[in-house]
């Protein structure tokens, strides 16, 4: 017996809607349980002391960190506590900067990365608003320092 015409179109259509609409609810399960797994595990870096409280910046000057804060102008889209006139509202406010787990959402707030952050943000996450300002490793280096004076 020959299967009938509409059961061979059915069959040859591919997965019904509700076979289609459970797939894609078991792959958004999937792609949430594999968000959560990786934001426990950053979590438990954090919590574990695995993302490092030191603060030193290596050959950074705070001193100098606020003067190339000024020079740069920096307080023109941020507020800066300890820096006169820094009281911009285009970037967020930098106080209690020494605490502060992530840089711009995207990285661990470590002075490797906020030097490298300092220097070209928009490599790191390309389209944000605060612009490659042309500021020198060493001159990140005394900026981080500044800013890691901040509790």
């Amino acid at each position: 017996m020959m299967p009938s015409t509409l059961a061979v179109a059915v069959a040859s259509a591919g997965p019904s809607a509700s076979t289609r609409a459970a797939r894609k609810g078991a792959c958004s399960r999937v792609v949430s349980r594999l968000t959560m797994a990786a934001l426990l595990a950053v979590s438990a870096c954090v919590r574990d002391n695995q993302v490092s409280l030191d603060r030193r910046v290596e050959g950074g000057d705070a001193r100098r960190g606020r003067q190339q804060i000024v020079a740069y102008g920096c307080g023109s889209c941020h507020t800066i506590p300890g820096i006169t006139g820094a009281n911009g509202m285009v970037g967020p406010p930098l106080t209690s900067w020494s605490q502060r787990r992530i840089i711009a959402g995207e990285v661990a707030n470590t002075p490797d990365n906020l030097v490298y952050w300092i220097t070209v943000p928009q490599s790191i996450e390309p389209g944000v608003a605060m612009p490659n300002m042309g500021v020198s490793d060493g001159q990140a280096r005394d900026i981080a320092a500044y800013l890691y004076t901040l509790k």
